[in-house]
């Protein structure tokens, strides 16, 4: 399996990413209340967002999930 070497910025995108994919995750397995939506926090959302912009990852979908694949490879 081949090693991805992330920068600093890269690897920070990635960590924004899952700590997000965590926070769904969350607040989807969260018990619904009274039909109440999941809520995910924005803060958690903006610094996502922010990480894969400052990683010049932005719109480039592809090769952030790349990366990710490489860096946090499936169960």
């Amino acid at each position: 399996m081949p090693t991805a070497v992330l920068t600093d910025r890269e690897r920070t995108a990635v960590q924004a990413y899952l700590r997000l994919l965590h926070t769904v995750r969350a607040a989807l397995d969260a018990p619904p209340e009274a039909g109440r939506p999941a809520v995910v926090p924005p803060a958690v959302l903006a610094e996502a967002e922010q990480a894969l912009a400052h990683a010049g990852l932005a719109g480039n979908e592809a090769e952030f999930f790349r990366l990710l694949r490489d860096w946090y490879p499936p169960a």
